[in-house]
C-alpha cells in the first residue's frame, strides 16, 4: 500500500538563518502535529504538512527513497546554509516490520533547526514564516492531564514472563541465540495528552537521548541506528541493561553490568549484526573491542559507538542503508529470521512503529535515525486521552523472566514519569 501526494508538483522551500537564537526548540511546537528530533537542545522540530507518504510492503523503503528523490528533484530550494538538516527535510517513523506495517513520512510546512549554535527556519510553500518563531506558553504545555489509569496490553506480567521462559527454552534448544521480547502497557488520562508536555519532560530528564515525535509516536531513544553526514556513517548500539540504585548499591549494579557475561553476550550479538550489515557499504569500519557503559537516570546500558566511511561511488542512500541494517539484534535477535519468528509466536502484539527507525532525512542525503524506544504511541481514541507504552528486553541463555520483567518496568518508568503531574 502506498499513499502519497503528487510528487511532480513543484515545491518552493526557503531556509533563513536566525543567528544564535536560543529559544528552546521544543517550546516552539504546537499541540497538534508535533515533529521533533532533538538532543541537548539541538536538532529539528517541525509542524504543518506540505506532503506525506504512507507505505507498506516488502519494498517500502525503496519506494520511500524514490518518492523523496522525486520530490527533491521537483523542489526549488533557497538554502544559504547547506548544513545537515537545512533545506528540504522529511521526518519519518518506519514500521518495525516495513513489509507488514505502515511507515509514515511527513514533509513539514515549517522546520526550525539548530546545529552548532546556528538556528534557521525552513518554510515550504506559502506557510507563514512567523509561525516558526512563536514560543508556546510553558503553562499551556504543562497543563494537568489529571488522573492516569493503566491497563495491561497484549500480555499481563505473568503471561509475559511465561513467554520469556519459553524463549529461553528455545534458545537453550539451539533454535536461536537471542530474541528481543517487548511488552506494551495502556494508559488513559482524564484530559488529552499534550505531546509538548511529554517531549519537554523527556528532554529535560534524558538530555543525552534523542527526543523524537512523528505521527503520534514519541519518546526519548538512547540508541542511534544510523547517522549519515556526507559519506560518514555513525551508529550507537545498545544492548545489555542494569537498573540504577542508591549510593553503594548503584556502584555495585554498575560493576555487575561491566562484568556480566550474559549482558556482554547480548551486546555482542547486536554489534555484530549491525557491523556485518554495514560492511558491504563501508570502508574502515570501526567497532570497539569492548563496550562502554552509558549511564542514564533510570538505567545503565552497554554501549558501542560504531562508525565508518561509505565507499566512494556507492550510490546507496540513507533509507536503503537503513533497510540493510534493520532490524539489528538490538531490537529483534539473532539469527534475524529465527528471532522474528519467535517474536511473532510469543510476543502476542503488533509492534507497529515501536522499535522501528525514526528520524529525518534532508535533500542532500544527510540524516539521523534512531530506534523508537522508550516511547509511546498516542492514539486518537477517546479524544486523545490514551497512549500505548512499550518496553523490551534482549533474551539470551540464562535470562531470568522476573529480572527481565523488572527491566521492562524500569524502561517504562521513563515515559510514565513524563505523564505524571
Amino acid at each position: 500500500m502506498t499513499i502519497a501526494a503528487d510528487p511532480t508538483d513543484v515545491a518552493v522551500v526557503t531556509t533563513t538563518p536566525f543567528g544564535p537564537r536560543r529559544t528552546p526548540l521544543l517550546t516552539l511546537l504546537p499541540a497538534e502535529g508535533a515533529l521533533a528530533w532533538v538532543r541537548r537542545g539541538e536538532g529539528l522540530v517541525g509542524w504543518g504538512e506540505a506532503d506525506r507518504l504512507e507505505v507498506t510492503g516488502p519494498d517500502a523503503l525503496t519506494e520511500a527513497a524514490a518518492w523523496w528523490a522525486d520530490r527533491c528533484a521537483a523542489t526549488e530550494s533557497d538554502d544559504p546554509l547547506r548544513v545537515p538538516g537545512s533545506g528540504p527535510v522529511v521526518f519519518a517513523s518506519i514500521a518495525f516490520d516495513p513489509a507488514a506495517g505502515t511507515s509514515v513520512f511527513v514533509v513539514p510546512e515549517v522546520v526550525v533547526g539548530r546545529r552548532d549554535g546556528q538556528t534557521w527556519v525552513t518554510v515550504t510553500g506559502e506557510a507563514d514564516e512567523a509561525r516558526a518563531v512563536v514560543e508556546s506558553s510553558p503553562q499551556e504545555a504543562a497543563t494537568s492531564i489529571g488522573r492516569l489509569a493503566y491497563a495491561d496490553g497484549a500480555l499481563d506480567p505473568v503471561a509475559w514472563c511465561g513467554a520469556v521462559a519459553a524463549a529461553v527454552a528455545r534458545i537453550d534448544a539451539g533454535e536461536l541465540d537471542k530474541v528481543v521480547l517487548a511488552r506494551d502497557l495502556l494508559v488513559s488520562a482524564d484530559r488529552p495528552l499534550d505531546p509538548r508536555r511529554l517531549l519537554l519532560r523527556l528532554a529535560e530528564r534524558f538530555p543525552d537521548t534523542w527526543t523524537f515525535a512523528v505521527e503520534g509516536m514519541l519518546g526519548a531513544t538512547p540508541e542511534l541506528l544510523l547517522r549519515r553526514t556526507g559519506r560518514r556513517l555513525d551508529a550507537r548500539v545498545l544492548a545489555g541493561t542494569a537498573p540504577r540504585g542508591a549510593g553503594a548499591d548503584d556502584d555495585r549494579l554498575a560493576a555487575g553490568l561491566e562484568a556480566s557475561v550474559k549482558d556482554h553476550a547480548e551486546h555482542s550479538y547486536a554489534v555484530t549484526s549491525l557491523a556485518d550489515a554495514l560492511r558491504p557499504f563501508v570502508d574502515d569500519l570501526f567497532v570497539p573491542d569492548r563496550p562502554d557503559v552509558l549511564t542514564l537516570p533510570n538505567v545503565r546500558h552497554l554501549a558501542s559507538d560504531v562508525h565508518g566511511t561509505q565507499r566512494d561511488g556507492d550510490p546507496t542512500g540513507l533509507l536503503e542503508l537503513i533497510r540493510a541494517v534493520h532490524p539489528t539484534a538490538a531490537v529483534c535477535g539473532s539469527p534475524t529470521p529465527a528471532a522474528a519468528r519467535v517474536i511473532g509466536e510469543l510476543e502476542g502484539m503488533d509492534r507497529g512503529r515501536y522499535a522501528g527507525p525514526v528520524g529525518w532525512l534532508d535533500s542532500r542525503g544527510d540524516g539521523e535515525f534512531g530506534l523508537a524506544l522508550r516511547c509511546a504511541q498516542l492514539t486518537g481514541a477517546d479524544d486523545g486521552r490514551q497512549a500505548r507504552l512499550f518496553a523490551g528486553c534482549g533474551i539470551v541463555s540464562g535470562s531470568d523472566p522476573i529480572a527481565e520483567l523488572a527491566e521492562t518496568q524500569a524502561k517504562l518508568a521513563a515515559f510514565q514519569a513524563a505523564l505524571e503531574d
